[in-house]
């Protein structure tokens, strides 16, 4: 294991891509999540884990760690997601950085054909097919994956890029380019930036499900009413360009995903909160399902690598 900023992984050869692995007091999930980044068949690759802070066993995790492709950078005072993210972003000593969340899992194949989707087409992100999974790793369903030549369009609209930030590719000089990270904003930050690509650049996508997000207690995105409150945020930040490209934004379907995301909350609130969570679905009718495929919320079939993950192997 190096230190961001020390010669480790220089003298064993410039990594094609930077993995970027932000975590706090994931001591139980770190050390799958630096596997799983590392674990690329046919990529050079660093993973570059940003500490939060962390004030559990994090540190003696990572410091078991005997590869070179690991540099960790230690943050003494805890930030929001999106400032741990840009501290990887500066460590990176890769062309391009992906990101990875702590809580979620990539296939084996990932980065490989990310990057040849595009160097292919000469994109300057990617994304692919991602499921939803619960703590176990079954899959709950299958994401629905926009098309890259309306990707700005569906964006402006709802943010349609599946399984949040695990899931891109990126060029690391436009990432900087852009500024990283808006770090005034916390549940919609993957959502700001993907437009801001968008925007920028072309994007590439992967048909194969490369990526499954888990569904757990305490993730930071089941906070529902703090995800609708930033919304008006990203509204104003994006009115101009909505204008110029005749798009609405979907606030309906925003609110129907968003209260989805604390159903546990939902079956166990009474009176007002229940009536509250219920009204919003109301109000967004079948507007969810372009954010989901079409299986819906039925139970799906999981690719191979991922029944194997949950069977305890590697691929």
């Amino acid at each position: 294991m190096a230190e961001a900023g020390s010669p480790g992984v220089a003298a064993a050869g410039a990594p094609q891509v930077s993995v970027v692995i932000p975590t706090r007091n994931r001591e139980h999930l770190i050390a799958d999540a630096v596997g799983n980044a590392l674990d690329q068949p046919g990529v050079r690759v660093e993973a570059v884990v940003v500490d939060d802070a962390s004030d559990d066993g994090t540190a003696g995790v990572l410091g078991a760690f005997d590869d070179q492709r690991l540099r960790v950078v230690r943050r003494r005072q805890r930030g929001r997601l999106a400032a741990a993210r840009n501290s990887g972003i500066a460590a990176a000593s890769g062309r391009w950085v992906a990101f990875l969340d702590d809580d979620d899992l990539w296939s084996p194949d990932k980065l490989r054909l990310q990057l040849a989707a595009v160097e292919a087409s000469g994109a300057g992100f990617a994304y692919g097919g991602a499921v939803t999974v619960n703590e176990d790793l079954e899959p709950l369903h299958l994401w629905r994956q926009p098309e890259p030549k309306e990707l700005l369009r569906e964006l402006l609209a709802l943010n349609v890029l599946p399984a949040g930030a695990s899931n891109v590719l990126a060029r690391t000089a436009l990432v900087r380019e852009l500024g990283g990270f808006d770090t005034a904003l916390s549940h919609t930050t993957d959502w700001d930036m993907w437009i801001r690509l968008a925007r920028a650049t072309s994007a590439a996508s992967v048909p194969e499900v490369v990526v499954a997000y888990r569904l757990h207690e305490g993730q930071e995105s089941r906070r529902e009413h703090e995800m609708v409150a930033e919304l008006d945020v990203l509204e104003a930040k994006f009115r101009a360009l909505r204008a110029e490209l005749g798009v609405d934004l979907d606030r309906a379907a925003f609110e129907e995903y968003a209260a989805r995301r604390s159903e546990d909350r939902e079956a166990a609130a009474t009176g007002p909160a229940r009536r509250a969570l219920a009204g919003i679905r109301a109000r967004a009718g079948g507007s969810i399902e372009r954010l989901r495929g079409a299986s819906g919320r039925t139970a799906i079939e999981g690719p191979d690598w991922l029944a194997a993950r949950a069977a305890g192997g590697r691929r």
